[in-house]
């Protein structure tokens, strides 16, 4: 909304009109925003719900105590201080903008039904998961035919042009194009064309290839947001692991929105991703502030309402920016939760058959392996990993997980100059 009030004053010379159209004076403005709204907001949401009585129960899992009267639905605090920034900072007639606070609102909304649910309808079960997975599926549908629709989700291909005998160099295409390719790590020359898996098809190769993409981003939208679910058991860990995945893809799409840096790091560029920088510092400034909040020891959780809404924003700001395999790397956290419920409940199947109480873990999803002490165990069960002779505390394996996610960040940001 600001951005239509600067052009205007850019035009009469309105001294410092100028540095609105700057995407990282707006992305610095953006991040400050959203930390002051989650800081000030947060504090209101949180006497606001424990003055009516709104919380949510949940067992510490590394002591014998319940954690009760800490109010849920916090997400709204994550979603109100990355909205505004955004409404206000960013340019919404730009795409990428738009798909971002869909992402937001749609899943923010339904991890609310399921917050809602589970509160004031005290069923614990929540909304059902084939709603969920609806919801998630129909979001995937969304993003994926509005990518193939929109004339502005294009990009400018870096191709490799031999100047001289000895010298090649990185260049893009003198036009944007409507490619449906993304981005192989540790290659060089590391555009994959999704419509390459389907030159069988001939004619229809086109079309094959983007209802193909279309799946994929429908399965990383549901895994990403699942796997955020998952992670969200602990005091501040989500949020942090979250916040550490924003800035990752924020310097990702920093990047692809600049042709000078694309060019440099031989990455396409993407014309209008700059507003996908504007969203994510949002996204960390509110995280951040949450964290204020919500580390340990919790004054309010995130509930469904924070984890499907974080899980999304990231799914998707990959899958603008044409980096999803990256979410391997980038979602490496997630992507070991979703594995250790897969794996613990294929294990214990497999065990029940042959007559055996097995399983892999203490207890799953992972982070709760380390946490969970030797008289909640199962004393009928055969366990492959039993996990450490002291359980930790929950804050020592919150802050050991967002170094791994630092770690994982860092390898992400080397495929930039390792092929």
């Amino acid at each position: 909304m600001l951005n239509y009030l600067f052009n205007i004053l850019q035009q009469i010379d309105f001294p410092g009109a100028r540095l609105f159209g700057y995407t990282s004076f707006r992305a610095l403005t953006a991040v400050v925003l959203a930390l002051l709204i989650s800081t000030i907001f947060g504090e209101y949401f949180i006497r606001f719900f424990r003055k009516r009585q709104i919380s949510e129960t949940l067992r510490d899992m590394d002591k014998t105590n319940l954690k009760k009267g800490v109010p849920t639905m916090g997400g709204i605090i994550i979603i109100v201080a990355v909205v505004v920034p955004c409404l206000l900072l960013g340019r919404l007639d730009n795409i990428y903008m738009l798909l971002l606070i869909i992402t937001t609102l749609w899943l923010g909304l339904v991890g609310f039904a399921d917050d809602y649910i589970k509160t004031f309808k005290k069923n614990k079960e929540g909304l059902p998961g084939k709603f969920k997975v609806m919801a998630q599926v129909a979001l995937g549908l969304i993003i994926g035919i509005t990518l193939y629709l929109s004339p502005q989700a294009v990009m400018r291909e870096n191709i490799s042009v031999q100047v001289s005998k000895d010298h090649i160099e990185v260049q893009h295409r003198a036009t944007p194009e409507k490619l449906n390719k993304t981005t192989i790590p540790f290659i060089k020359n590391h555009n994959f064309d999704y419509n390459a898996i389907f030159s069988f098809c001939g004619e229809y190769a086109n079309a094959a290839g983007w209802i193909f993409f279309v799946i994929v981003t429908i399965f990383i939208v549901t895994a990403v947001s699942n796997g955020a679910n998952l992670n969200d058991g602990m005091d501040g860990m989500l949020a942090g692991n979250a916040a550490i995945m924003g800035v990752t893809l924020a310097i990702l799409a920093y990047v692809s929105s600049h042709v000078g840096w694309a060019e440099y790091l031989n990455i396409m560029f993407l014309p209008g991703s700059e507003e996908v920088v504007i969203f994510t510092f949002a996204f960390i400034g509110a995280l951040i502030g949450f964290l204020w909040y919500n580390s340990f020891p919790a004054q309010v959780f995130m509930g469904d309402t924070g984890s499907l809404t974080i899980g999304g924003i990231i799914a998707v700001t990959a899958i603008l920016l044409h980096k999803e395999i990256l979410l391997v790397l980038i979602c490496g956290i997630f992507v070991a939760e979703n594995l250790s419920v897969i794996l613990q409940t294929a294990y214990f199947k497999q065990g029940k058959k042959k007559g055996v109480r097995q399983r892999l873990f203490r207890c799953a999803p992972l982070h709760h392996h380390y946490s969970i002490t030797d008289d909640k165990l199962d004393s009928t069960s055969k366990y492959l990993f039993k996990g450490p002779k002291t359980p930790m505390h929950e804050s020592k394996i919150t802050f050991r997980f967002w170094i791994v996610t630092i770690i994982m960040a860092a390898i992400t940001l080397m495929t930039l100059k390792i092929r």
